[in-house]
């Protein structure tokens, strides 16, 4: 076992089939994990059904309740270190993210010494299709605002096309991790950079979802504005070594208003 996609999901029975099989036709040995947080439209249910397919491939984790984005991947980075998984990517349902791209992201890691590849599309070869003027905007101008502020070399960090090795998330105290929507994406880039891993970006091409309904509202974008203000203040004193493994931290006022502001 070497290789996880973890997936996060809510209503997505419209992308869910189309994108575990072309995961699995890659046939570059990647294992996938579904975080569903009980969609309503039954999006796991239809996973379930799959994992007679793709038995020993595909796995699925369910959540009561919509929980949020960032502590999805929480729980699936915590389920693929104790299972062993070497390279643990994280990606979206709705094809923004191209199948094909995973590889390069893996041999950015495996073969050309990154600790953490990031799908950019904020480096040369990369970019958006089909994306609103608005949201080239917002994307563009929170990448340049971040940077601005944590002095982070990362061309676009809030990217969530990403691969990490497992000794970077056994590294990270991921209980300390209390962002769950835009700005989860870069504390966690955030964390590995300080924590001294190097971060390569694979330039891609993002393209817009064709079905179902983006999960981006007003209280996500809240979180990324104050809470990269915020991360840089905590950086001063907040320790993202994970030298005491479970210790089970509660999420601060803040991401709980924005959990509430994305139902």
């Amino acid at each position: 076992m070497e290789k996880i996609v973890i997936i996060p999901t809510y209503n997505e029975k419209e992308n869910i089939i189309t994108i575990l099989e072309a995961i699995f036709q890659l046939r570059q040995g990647f294992h996938v994990l579904v975080i569903d947080d009980s969609s309503p439209d039954g999006t796991a249910a239809i996973v379930r059904q799959l994992q007679q397919k793709y038995a020993g491939q595909l796995f699925l984790e369910e959540r009561q309740g919509k929980l949020g984005l960032g502590t999805a991947y929480i729980h699936g980075f915590k389920w693929a270190v104790q299972n062993n998984y070497q390279f643990i990517f994280e990606m979206d349902a709705d094809f923004s993210h191209n199948p094909k791209d995973l590889d390069r992201l893996y041999e950015a890691c495996k073969r050309q010494g990154g600790d953490v590849a990031v799908g950019s599309r904020y480096v040369k070869g990369g970019g958006n299709v089909n994306w609103p003027r608005d949201r080239v905007l917002l994307s563009r101008g929170g990448s340049l605002y971040t940077r601005l502020i944590t002095w982070m070399p990362v061309q676009d960090p809030t990217a969530g096309f990403v691969c990490y090795k497992k000794e970077v998330l056994e590294t990270i105290n991921l209980d300390q991790i209390k962002f769950v929507g835009y700005a989860f994406q870069i504390e966690m880039k955030f964390a590995a950079w300080k924590l001294g891993f190097k971060i390569k970006e694979v330039p891609i091409i993002f393209e817009d979802r064709k079905f179902g309904v983006s999960k981006m509202n007003k209280g996500i974008v809240k979180e990324g504005i104050l809470g990269v203000l915020n991360l840089r203040w905590h950086s001063l004193f907040k320790n993202y070594r994970n030298r005491v493994k479970n210790d089970v931290v509660a999420m601060d006022s803040f991401s709980k208003k924005a959990i509430a502001e994305s139902k």
